[in-house]
């Protein structure tokens, strides 16, 4: 079972690591808002993903209140960065097909072991 500081240290790192991977490593002909709002986007789909929730264009703008074409803006960077992985799913019609994002598991696992080596008495 997760702990509480354990899931408390792996939002910090996971912050820590959005504006590492954003900041620090632009794209080229991007400019400072949208890496600002792409650090934004990853804490909101962090969010979405501690909740369980489909990071689908619709969930997403559902959350933010954002159209589809300001989501794809800052969500298209991120795939490109290899942050998300990015699928084509039925939608939730079962008719239609959606954009379906992930995180990359190794992300999360990068951050479980900054949460373990961060543990009181290790």
């Amino acid at each position: 079972m997760t702990s509480a500081l354990n899931v408390h240290w792996q939002s910090q790192l996971f912050a820590a690591y959005a504006l590492q991977e954003v900041l620090d490593k632009p794209i080229d002909g991007e400019t400072p808002q949208s890496r600002l709002k792409q650090v934004g986007m990853m804490t909101v789909l962090y969010m979405m993903h501690q909740n369980h929730e489909q990071l689908t264009l619709s969930n997403i703008c559902k959350n933010t209140g954002l159209t589809r074409n300001a989501v794809a803006e800052s969500v298209d960077p991120l795939v490109e960065r290899g942050i998300l992985t990015e699928t084509i799913v039925k939608n939730s019609m079962g008719r239609g097909t959606a954009r379906q994002f992930e995180f990359r598991p190794e992300i999360f696992d990068r951050l479980r072991l900054g949460a373990e080596q961060r543990k009181p008495g290790t």
